[in-house]
């Protein structure tokens, strides 16, 4: 059918108006599952540290004799560790036409940016705590940086061959993490490994409650047999399929499968939460920089660090990879 003549179209006019949605569709992949499930505490100097101590391992043959004259026993001194600060930080700057413009879906294209900086910050932190890092000490001209997790740990630490354990500055386990381990060759993610890890941590004291590991490792975790096939219980008309398990209830207690947009693709994290922390030297900030021109600048920063409060009470093992189903 044919359009009659001097037909006025939207098409053909100046004058009509854009249609663009004032909401924005955001995707803001910022979960920090090892934040969220760890403590605070209070720093008061770029290199934090705390103490910590264990018992002598129990004797069967601890026995004396009748009247015999006791004598002082050799006591370990408790282990002292610390870790250094870091600062982290993010800057906005926006202009002054910018600010004035009429925007869609925000008020302030500072204000937005400011924000979206904010969650950032958190999810550079998680990827720094989970991560196998050493600390570095602040000099002039150096930034100041902070242990991982996976730095710490060297009691429950299963590698694979050739890798090499993380070292501590005052050797052993005191003084700060001075080397983080070395990749070893990588293996596939048994349950046997998972299990052992957990036993290796309970004979240590600990009693760890979640596993942190990448994607295609928690799909590997999830698949771990156990002692029985998965079975499923139907309610109602619509049947679930069950894909994976959530938590693995082993001899060592009932741990949490956890999956982390920001761990290692080669490592799983198996954590005490109550051992760990997050030590703030100066919290989240959002400060005014000096408007040096036609721009609006903000700065957010945050200077923290990662306590280990004992680290034999968590375990990491290494150089794992994901087993196709």
């Amino acid at each position: 059918m044919a359009v009659p003549t001097n037909t006025i179209q939207a098409v053909g006019r100046v004058g009509v108006r854009e249609d663009l949605s004032d909401k924005i569709y955001e995707l803001f992949p910022d979960d920090c599952p090892f934040q969220r499930s760890i403590g605070r505490e209070d720093a008061k100097q770029v290199y934090h540290e705390w103490q910590t101590d264990a018992l002598a391992a129990a004797n069967a043959e601890n026995k004396t004799l009748q009247g015999d004259d006791l004598a002082n026993e050799a006591r370990p001194n408790t282990v002292r560790q610390g870790n250094y600060t870091q600062i982290m930080k993010k800057v906005v700057g926006s202009s002054t036409t910018m600010e004035a413009s009429r925007t869609a879906g925000r008020r302030s294209e500072l204000a937005r940016e400011v924000m979206k900086a904010g969650r950032e910050l958190k999810t550079d932190a998680e990827k720094r705590f989970c991560g196998n890092y050493a600390a570095v000490p602040p000099a002039s001209g150096t930034e100041g940086e902070t242990a991982g997790a996976l730095g710490f740990l060297v009691t429950n630490n299963d590698m694979g061959a050739t890798g090499t354990a993380p070292t501590y500055s005052g050797g052993g386990t005191s003084g700060y993490v001075n080397a983080a381990a070395g990749n070893g060759t990588l293996r596939d993610l048994t349950e046997t490994l998972f299990a052992d890890t957990l036993a290796d941590i309970w004979a240590a004291g600990g009693n760890p409650t979640m596993a942190l590991m990448s994607m295609s490792l928690k799909r590997t975790a999830a698949r771990f047999a156990g002692i029985a096939p998965q079975r499923h219980a139907v309610t109602s008309s619509a049947a679930t399929i069950v894909a994976g398990a959530e938590v693995y209830d082993g001899d060592a207690g009932r741990v949490q499968l956890v999956p982390s947009r920001f761990t290692s693709t080669r490592d799983v994290l198996v954590i005490d939460p109550e051992y760990w922390a997050v030590a703030e030297l100066d919290p989240m900030k959002t400060i005014d920089l000096a408007q040096t021109g036609l721009a609006k600048r903000k700065a957010l920063y945050q200077e923290v660090a990662l306590v280990c409060r004992n680290e034999a009470a968590s375990g990491a093992i290494r150089d794992v990879q994901a087993v196709a189903a």
